[in-house]
């Protein structure tokens, strides 16, 4: 019988996932016979599970039900949810700490002594540094979140980085979470081109407005679209670096906003970054330790022979090594 039950819970698990599975398929991950299967699924539908059978391919699918019994989660899933809930208990995102918390201590209460045990474990371990970012309220996430799904255009207020307010009317794309801030990338109808904003600096106004048609995103996807914009074309220096590494040796050294990296060939790789000084751009292009080539501008190469001239002092310095 604990074997049964054991395998009816493996089979839950396969189903949990969304996706159709053959008979056949199920079969060989559990190691049992099709017909073993059958009446495994038949047993879950008398527990109240709706596992449909899926016309024409012998296959199965668990379907939404309006009196869904209780989520199955195995040890990993378990653990994952958990840790996911104790770091989004202090995320950027206000009005969740509670409920995190709540759901986290609803989970740990039925959960088997020796995954309580691993988690207790690991949380006592992990020592999480709160870095200072804007908070911004899952109300705002939400409200972006669906005028995006339903493709409605989207209205608020905005105060950039000098201060300045302005009514924006946008036609809302994606939201990306990137290096601790919270960006909403869309067409700005009024400017007639992409934006990013600052979801921390925005406030949204409900009623949204007319469904429009989506527009394709430039560089291909929101993430690099944002990742290009912030990198370049929003600061006050930029420049393109010829570095002589290609790129899949440059990629593992940048960090996130330091810049596009794109492919030359399999020696060379192209750099596109922005900062708000010369001597910034300067610091940012030496960290990366690999030979460079810079044509410009004039006083980003100033910069780099300020710091060539500094480092060439430092180490001629009468006592240096």
């Amino acid at each position: 019988m604990s074997e049964t039950s054991a395998r009816l819970l493996r089979l839950l698990s396969l189903l949990q996932t969304h996706r159709a599975w053959s008979g056949a398929e199920l079969a060989a991950k559990l190691d049992v016979t099709a017909r073993t299967v059958r009446r495994d699924i038949e047993r879950l539908r008398g527990l109240g599970y709706p596992v449909q059978a899926l016309q024409g391919t012998a296959g199965y699918r668990l379907g939404a039900g309006t009196s869904m019994p209780p989520l199955l989660l195995d040890d990993e899933e378990a653990v994952a949810v958990a840790v996911g809930l104790r770091t989004t208990s202090g995320g950027t995102v206000t009005g969740i700490e509670d409920a995190s918390l709540r759901a986290l201590a609803k989970l740990e209460q039925v959960l088997p002594s020796r995954l309580r045990h691993r988690l207790s474990t690991l949380q006592q371990s992990m020592v999480r540094v709160a870095a200072e970012a804007p908070r911004v309220t899952s109300e705002t996430l939400l409200a972006i979140a669906d005028a995006c799904r339903r493709q409605e255009r989207l209205r608020f207020d905005y105060t950039d980085h000098t201060g300045r307010t302005s009514v924006r009317d946008t036609e809302p794309d994606s939201l990306v979470n990137f290096s601790r801030h919270w960006y909403l990338v869309a067409w700005d109808v009024g400017r007639k081109d992409w934006r990013s904003f600052r979801v921390d600096r925005l406030y949204p106004r409900i009623p949204t407005g007319p469904r429009f048609t989506p527009r394709p995103l430039p560089d291909g996807d929101a993430a690099t679209y944002l990742s290009r914009r912030l990198s370049s074309a929003s600061w006050p220096w930029r420049t393109v670096v010829t570095l002589h590494r290609p790129a899949t040796e440059i990629a593992e050294r940048l960090w996130p906003g330091t810049g596009v990296l794109e492919p030359v060939d399999d020696k060379t790789s192209l750099l596109h970054l922005g900062a708000d000084s010369p001597a910034s751009l300067a610091w940012m292009i030496t960290a990366l330790d690999t030979d460079f080539t810079v044509t410009g501008p004039p006083e980003l190469v100033t910069a780099l022979r300020r710091l060539s001239d500094r480092c060439r002092a430092a180490v001629d310095a009468p006592g240096a090594d």
